[in-house]
């Protein structure tokens, strides 16, 4: 591994050793405008948060909520596509240092290629990919060496259905985080947890896993994170975000970060 590897190998290891709870934010690509992705990234980082899911748009978002499935067809209608994506990134790292992780479906990178996917995700300084639809094994047995050639890590899902021998294998083939499904319906904020949603939070923690876990789904306000971030490293807010730059503009987000960690 050469050390350029090394490096974008560890920046999401380096934050998950951070004394402190994580905020991550997803958002979409190329939305709410063609040309809003770079600001939109620097803005998170200069507020606050501390790693980015940047969401590809796809036509057919099975995991999506509402919320997130509109901002994906509006961002396909403005011309988003992975090498509009790559483009735009391409300088992302002179101006950004958080780990940054793609968030998309895997269609779209098997008809890129899945080598020269990977190899353009390092060249414009991605740390990780999250593709919900790209099982496990598959992964394991066809894809990893790939991924890890190219400095990615990949994050896996788990939900209050997948079972404790599934979670384990995903933990024993991760070098990253967690990414814990709060519940299983799709993306969108909520108002809180649920009893029983805690106690699936407190049964993952009592499994005693080798990568830290960080919360995602249903969490929208400071009260959502701070319950969240209780049994989890950190938390991950999408839909939340997207309706705030939907009726706020991007240049606006100091007043999201505030409102979720209420400095």
């Amino acid at each position: 591994m050469n050390i350029l590897n090394f490096k974008i190998l560890n920046r999401i290891q380096q934050k998950l050793k951070e004394d402190k709870k994580l905020l991550s934010i997803y958002f979409t690509a190329g939305y709410p405008s063609i040309n809003d992705t770079v600001t939109t990234i620097e803005n998170l980082e200069k507020n606050g948060v501390d790693m980015i899911e940047i969401g590809m748009p796809f036509s057919d978002p099975l995991a999506d909520g509402p919320t997130i499935q509109a901002s994906s067809t509006q961002a396909l209608q403005n011309g988003m596509t992975s090498n509009v994506l790559f483009d735009q990134l391409k300088n992302i790292r002179k101006t950004v240092s958080i780990p940054l992780i793609l968030m998309g479906y895997f269609n779209p990178m098997l008809q890129y290629g899945v080598e020269d996917f990977c190899k353009k995700c390092q060249e414009v300084g991605i740390d990780g990919l999250i593709i919900p639809d790209l099982p496990v094994e598959v992964y394991h047995e066809e894809y990893q060496t790939i991924f890890e050639r190219f400095g990615l890590l990949n994050i896996f899902l788990i939900t209050p259905q997948t079972s404790e021998k599934r979670i384990r294998y995903m933990d024993s083939i991760s070098k990253g985080f967690i990414y814990t499904v709060s519940s299983a319906s799709t993306t969108g904020s909520q108002n809180g947890f649920t009893k029983e949603q805690k106690n699936y939070f407190e049964r993952i923690n009592k499994l005693k896993l080798n990568n830290p876990q960080i919360i995602g789904f249903g969490i929208a306000n400071n009260e959502s994170y701070c319950q969240a971030t209780r049994y989890a490293k950190g938390a991950i807010i999408g839909s939340a975000f997207i309706k705030y730059i939907s009726n706020n503009g991007i240049n606006n987000v100091k007043g999201f970060t505030e409102l979720i960690l209420k400095k």
